[in-house]
C-alpha cells in the first residue's frame, strides 16, 4: 500500500511541475558572457559605497551592465531592455532607483528587483548578473 501510495505521489508530483513558459517571449537579449571586476576604490564605481546609488557600466553584457547598491547588498542587471529586440533606444538609463528604456514606450524596471515597473503586460524582467564581493571589488559574473 505504501509503495502504491508513493508510486503516486511522485507521478502526481512528475506531472505536476512544468516548464516555466515565461521565458518564450524574453528572447531578445543574447546570453553573453559576462566577467567584471569593481574596485569600489576607483572615482567611477565610488558611488556604489552608499545605499540606492547605481553605475552604469559599458562593454559588457548586452548593452552594457547598471549596478546598484540595495543596502542588503549589491544588484546587477544587463542594460538592454529585455523587453525590445537591441537597438539604438533600447539602452537602459538610471533614474534614482529605476531603469528606463528610451525608446517611445519607456519602459520602466526597479534595480532593486528587476521587474517592471511600467506596464504590467511586460512579461520579461532584467536580466540579472550574479554580483560576488571581495574586500573592496566586485566580481560580476553569469
Amino acid at each position: 500500500m505504501k509503495k502504491t501510495l508513493y508510486c503516486l505521489f511522485t507521478i502526481l508530483f512528475l506531472t505536476g511541475c512544468s516548464k516555466n513558459n515565461n521565458d518564450e517571449n524574453c528572447n531578445f537579449l543574447l546570453n553573453v558572457g559576462v566577467n567584471a571586476s569593481l574596485n569600489l576604490n576607483l572615482p567611477n564605481y565610488s558611488p556604489l559605497n552608499f545605499i540606492s546609488n547605481a553605475i552604469y557600466e559599458p562593454g559588457y553584457g548586452n548593452k552594457g551592465i547598471i549596478v546598484i547598491n540595495t543596502g542588503t547588498g549589491f544588484a546587477a542587471w544587463d542594460a538592454s531592455d529585455p523587453n525590445h529586440s537591441p537597438n539604438t533606444c533600447s539602452t537602459l538609463e538610471i533614474v534614482g532607483v529605476e531603469a528606463v528604456c528610451g525608446c517611445t514606450d519607456e519602459n520602466t524596471y526597479s534595480l532593486y528587483t528587476g521587474q517592471p515597473l511600467s506596464n504590467p503586460n511586460l512579461t520579461c524582467g532584467l536580466k540579472a548578473y550574479r554580483v560576488e564581493q571581495s574586500g573592496n571589488t566586485l566580481l560580476i559574473s553569469n
